[in-house]
Parts: C-alpha cells; structure tokens; sequence
C-alpha cells in the first residue's frame, strides 16, 4: 500500500516511532574509532573513502514557488541536473551557462509548499484548475496583476497570517512522482549521483528554520509518500517524526539538513524547543539522529562565525549577513539582546552550545558536521566568483545586478554570496556511498573552491605519519576523520592531528591552516581559540599543506571540539568579476578581493 499523508496521520496516533534508536551504521556517537564504525559498514581498511566528490545539496527549479513567481518559468529539474553533469544551458534571462567542471552529484530541493503548482497554472493543468484557489490565482496570471498578489497570498499562508488553501494532494502526488522520475532518469551510479529530496520551509514569524530532506532511496520507496510541508507543521519535531514515519514504513534512509541560520532570528541555536521548552536528552538525541549535518554557508551568507562572537578571530567577519531575519525583520540594536541572538545563529556559537548541553544532558542537539550549498533558484547550481549565476533571474549576470535588489524588494545583489558546495568522503559515487558518508559526517564545506581537506585525529599520531603510503587507512585504523568522536583520553597524552590540503587547480593558492578549538571548561565556560598550523612561506601561498599539529591546551576533563579551516591567497569577488567585464564601478560597500575557504566537519573529545 502506498505510504500516503493520509497514512502518515493513522501512523502517528497507533505506532511506536523509531525515533532515537533506529540503526545508524554511520553513526560514531558510541566513540568508536573510525576503524570499528568502518566494520560496522562493512568497509574494509583496505577499501577506506580514498576520493572526493563534489555537488550541491540545495538548488531550486521551476517547481519552487519563489524561483518561479522571480522568473524561473522555465528551467526545471531537468536543466538543473544537465548543468550540473556539465551540459550548456540557456538561463532564465536568456543567455548560456556552463560549468568550467561538471558536479559529481546535486539534489533539486524545490519547495514543499505549493510544490509545482505556478508551473501547473501556467501550463493550465486541470488539476492544479480544478479548486477555487487555482481558479484565482490563474486570474492574476493572466490579469494585469501578475505574480504579486500570489506571493502575497503565499506568503500569508505560509506565515498562517491567513487561512490556508492548499493544492490537491493529488496534484502534489503527480508532482512528486515526476521529481522522482527525473532524479531516476539522470542517476547514474559510479558517474553522476541525483538525489531525490525536498526542502521544508518553515518559517515561524518570518524567521528562517529551513531543512532540505535527502533520501538515500530510489522511486520504489520515495513514490510511497509524497513530501510533508510547513503548512502542515513549522516544528522541526514535526518533521522528525515524519522522517521516522517513512523509514519505518518504508525500510528507506532519509536525513534533514538545517540551513542558513543566520536568518533565523536566534531560533536554530535555541536554548529551548520551538514550542519553548527545555531541551531534553531526548530532544539531543533525536536531532542528531536526523539532522547529523548542517549547511553553513550558502549564497545568503556565510555562517561560520560571526566578528561580535569571536572578536579574536581575524578572519571571523566573512561574507557576513546579520541586518534581518528571512522576513526582512531588523535585528535588535542593543547589544545584549544582539549578542544573544547571534549565538543562536552561527555554527561555531552552536557547536559551542552544544557542549553544554552534552555535559548536562549526556546529549549534544548541535554534533552536525558542516555542508556547503549554493541555495541557487536559478537552476544553476554556479559558486565561482568568476562563473557566478546568482539566486534568482535578476541576480543572473548582467551591467545592473550590482545596483538593484533580488526579486525588486529583497536584499542588494551585490550582498550574495558565491557559495557553496559539499566535499563527500566516500568509496563510490552512489546514493548509499554519499549518503552514508553525510550521515557518518564525513563532509565538509566551501564557499566555492575545491580545495582537498583531509582530517585525522587520534592520540598516537606522529609527523612521519604524513609520508606514509597507506596514509588513510593508517588513519582509519588509529584514528577518526572529520565527523567522528574521539575516543576516552590516554592519561597524560594530548590529541594529535594529521591534516592535508591541497589547492584547487582552477583557483589561487593556499595561505594558511586553521584549527579552531572550542571547549567547555570545569566551571560551565565556553571558549574557543583559532591556532595557525601552517602558514605559506612565501607571498604567492602554497599549492598544498602537510601538517602534523599537537594541542597545546589539553584538558582530559573538558568537553571539546576541533574543527580546520583552510583559506586561500585573496581573489577577486565576483562583483569585481562584473565590474572589470561590464566596465562598471565595484560597489563600494563590498571588498573587491575576498579569502575564500574550505571548512572541515568537527570532531570531537567527550571526556570518560
């Protein structure tokens, strides 16, 4: 019987859900080495994730209401995965767009709400016809009112400032189907991975709590259900349970990805539940369980770190968005409530959230390794800044896109950011390989360039290590990757870290390597330190680093984490790119020349 929404509601009243302690076969919370989670897996020492591969998590097609009422009337999921693979495309705006690199993998996350149904409107589908909602709104496509009133209307509801009217859930099903359908048809194990997902959109009182779901599973059990949306429930703890529902019902894999929380108003960092509850144990639990990674830089800015957070981090203001939430909203001027609401907003005051919570509760909510995406609308899954094709069609390249707004009203296009996309560790380019990988936390983020990031930690690792031919399995077998949990303190040893990184090929050299440290002391403190652990010896940096690095501070009793970050010699913005190509001035307000970077998934030391 297929797995409806309908059945999804008899489901939750009469069943038991799996949701803290379903098998995780990636999962290292035990603090197993990454050599007994690799048996788990079946994966032998001798077969370890020798490769990277490169994709986007996060684009938007024609089938999303906003890339549609801003222009994208055109471009579905199939021109989003024929762009990725490597194919020219003609945009929304009419000229062609091609990739220096095809992408080893990408998923078209439209929206739940209302997904596909402009496009059904426009091509005067009878179902998407048939209701009182259909009929009105085709009114104002063909009246001289356009799109406006639409959005608004959407909006209204979407935000619940107005009573909902919803497409047929069997126009959603036909939709869905064919999202299915085109993933299936450009899936191609071992070349090109398509994903099948969705994105679930909440946004209570306009603040941003977005989740792309990922499922790791083909049209045989992706086809039992169609996708649960905010309109149904904003709550992440809604989603959960919608997640634990399809995997019991289906025997399927599926994941959620939080992102762009710098929008968020303080909400994705939270002290409390949506519902303003405290935190439990088995809150922590369950969030990790779906949500093991997190989407920390995307074309609406970069949400590492925030200056007014780590005010001794030189490098910690880049690409910074903190003026509004996703509603436009201004932020809070006075600087206490500021402070608080940032923390609530940016990865690494998250991480460090999370220490406490593990220390309390024997649980940590916030453990996610660290994805990027671009969040294009374009169908254009573009993160160079020299081959940027912006968020929406207005943002596509052009001599006025420097000096107007996104979608009229919305933010500057010279605020977005070209970014990002996802670094996989994995043994094959299949969905089960990737997705496996995210789950184990075996990723990592860039604001664009593919630069190569390697993580090891462990406590008998020493400087030889790094010359060694079986360097990954050596790693595997006495150590963790980025993702993993360390396991109890040898007394009187400090951790010790192998780290390789090496340049893009297309892009400028390396400057430095980073490893930030946060930690959560004896007392309750929460503190980080940034440590340089290799510098470019010379001005034109370095085409790849080889590092060995000791912490210096190690306290066995403190609950920590570790992340690197790498960063490029400056290279020029894209607005730069625009201003020398067009023959226009770069806007003031925004650097010319930017450090872009690659950040690793954290691990982490949780003491005995």
């Amino acid at each position: 019987m297929p797995f409806s929404s309908t059945r999804i509601t008899l489901l939750l009243s009469s069943m038991t859900l799996c949701l803290t302690g379903c098998q995780d076969t990636g999962n290292t919370e035990t603090g197993n080495t990454q050599a007994e989670n690799a048996v788990a897996e079946n994966i032998k020492l001798t077969d370890v994730p020798e490769e990277v591969f490169w994709g986007d998590l996060h684009v938007h097609s024609n089938l999303s209401f906003d890339s549609n009422s801003f222009g994208n009337q055109n471009l579905g999921p199939e021109a989003a995965y024929r762009f990725a693979r490597g194919e020219t495309v003609q945009t929304s705006s009419g000229q062609q767009a091609k990739l220096s690199r095809p992408l080893d993998f990408l998923m078209v996350a439209d929206h739940a709400e209302y997904l596909g149904y402009l496009t059904g409107l426009q091509n005067k589908d009878e179902m998407a016809l048939s209701s009182a909602l259909g009929k009105r709104w085709q009114g104002y496509l063909t009246g001289s009112e356009g799109t406006g009133p639409i959005m608004d209307e959407y909006v209204a509801m979407v935000t619940g400032a107005m009573p909902q009217e919803v497409p047929s859930k069997a126009f959603t099903a036909t939709v869905w189907q064919d999202v299915i359908g085109i993933a299936e048809r450009y899936n191609e194990p071992g070349k090109f991975t398509a994903f099948v997902g969705y994105e679930w959109t909440s946004m209570p009182g306009g603040r941003n709590m977005h989740r792309v779901v990922v499922f790791k599973d083909g049209p045989e059990k992706t086809g039992q259900i169609i996708p649960f949306s905010a309109l149904e429930s904003d709550d992440p703890e809604k989603l959960w349970e919608f997640l634990a529902e399809y995997e019991a019902a289906t025997k399927g894999n599926v994941l959620a990805i939080a992102h762009n929380g710098n929008l968020s108003g303080g909400l994705m960092f939270d002290d409390t539940t949506l519902t303003g509850k405290p935190i439990t144990s088995q809150y922590a639990k369950t969030r990790m369980r779906w949500e093991p990674v997190y989407e920390v830089t995307q074309v609406k800015g970069d949400g590492e770190a925030h200056p007014l957070l780590s005010p001794d981090d030189e490098y910690a203001d880049f690409e910074t968005w903190d003026e509004t939430d996703i509603s436009l909203k201004p932020k809070p001027t006075d600087p206490v409530l500021r402070k608080k609401m940032l923390e609530g907003e940016y990865a690494r005051s998250g991480l460090k959230t999370g220490l406490s919570f593990q220390a309390e509760l024997g649980a940590n909510p916030y453990q996610f390794g660290l994805i990027g995406s671009t969040d294009s609308h374009t169908s254009l899954a573009t993160a160079d800044d020299n081959n940027f094709w912006g968020k929406f069609k207005d943002s596509e390249p052009s001599a006025d896109r420097s000096t107007s707004k996104m979608g009229g009203a919305l933010w500057p296009n010279a605020k977005l950011t070209s970014s990002g996309y996802t670094g996989i560790w994995a043994r094959a380019n299949t969905r089960a390989e990737l997705f496996n990988a995210i789950k184990r936390r075996e990723v990592y983020a860039t604001t664009g360039p593919r630069i190569k990031l390697r993580l090891f930690a462990g406590w008998n690792f020493t400087k030889a290590d790094l010359k060694r031919t079986d360097f990954s399995a050596w790693g595997y077998k006495n150590g963790v990757p980025m993702g993993g949990i360390f396991s109890p303190a040898k007394q009187g040893r400090s951790p010790t870290f192998l780290i390789k990184a090496l340049k893009d090929p297309e892009d400028v050299n390396l400057q430095r390597v980073q490893i930030v440290k946060g930690w959560r002391s004896q007392k309750g403190e929460l503190k980080e330190q940034v440590f340089d652990v290799a510098l470019a010896s010379t001005k034109k940096g370095e085409a790849e680093f080889s590092t060995f690095w000791v912490d210096p501070d190690f306290r066995e009793k403190d609950n920590a984490f570790y992340y690197v970050r790498v960063l490029q010699m400056p290279s020029k913005r894209w607005t730069a790119y625009d201003a020398q190509k067009y023959n226009i001035e770069t806007p003031s307000e925004y650097p010319a020349y930017i450090q872009e970077r690659a950040y690793s998934s954290p691990v982490w030391y949780k003491p005995t």
